[in-house]
């Protein structure tokens, strides 16, 4: 026997019906507080670099590994890089 039952709502609703906590506040709070530091950098891209540099799994090598990436795809080339190569 194979039942199959349909929920059609919305993905707050779903999460209200099971009883998940509500974070919007929080993801509001957490952009906002990203936004305010972003624009405390005198420069949004030095802002933005120095984010991913963080994130990277690899430091600046990694870091490099995706610039290359990003500028291969765009058609850039590197014009304009920091790049010691």
């Amino acid at each position: 026997m194979k039942i199959n039952v349909e929920v059609d709502c919305t993905p707050e609703e779903a999460r209200r019906a099971i009883g998940l906590p509500d974070l919007t506040p929080i993801h509001d709070r957490y952009m906002t507080m990203m936004m305010e530091a972003i624009e405390k950098q005198g420069n949004p891209e030095a802002a933005l670099d120095a984010m991913m540099r963080s994130w990277g799994p690899m430091g600046e090598a990694g870091l490099s590994f995706w610039r290359g990436m990003f500028e291969s795809a765009t058609g850039t080339g590197g014009k304009g890089s920091k790049s010691s190569s």
